[in-house]
């Protein structure tokens, strides 16, 4: 994900999971790409941007769902990286319909999946961001 002062980047997703939701950019990794390398194509795929400087790893997070029969109908393992936003325009590409510069504070604001919400608190302390989710 991306900060820029005191906003965060969110994309909203054009495919299942989650699709119509605003989320943080990302995407499947690619046989023989590092996790980082991954964030950082599937980071410029949907946004156009890039991260000025190094990936900070923030979390892993487990995203099962489940079928009404109660099967798993998909697990996914999310690995959540944070930085500063490189100059530039975001515009929405790849698995994104839509991007948006959101300031931390109205966050509350948007139907965001929970473990979206505590990731990118997360990364605001980390990085040193001043305004709360």
């Amino acid at each position: 994900m991306l900060f820029r002062g005191s906003e965060v980047l969110l994309v909203r997703r054009a495919k299942p999971p989650r699709a119509g939701r605003w989320s943080i950019p990302g995407g499947k990794q690619e046989l023989g790409e590092t996790v980082a390398e991954a964030a950082r194509r599937e980071l410029f795929e949907e946004t156009g941007l890039c991260a000025a400087g190094e990936l900070v790893l923030i979390d892993v997070v487990d995203s099962i769902a489940r079928a009404e029969d109660g099967r798993i109908a998909h697990h996914y393992t999310l690995i959540d990286f944070a930085a500063f936003a490189a100059p530039g325009t975001a515009r929405p590409g790849g698995d994104s319909s839509d991007v948006a510069w959101v300031p931390l504070g109205d966050l509350s604001r948007l139907e965001i999946w929970p473990p979206t919400l505590a990731v990118i608190g997360k990364a605001a302390g980390t990085l040193g961001v001043r305004d709360k989710v």
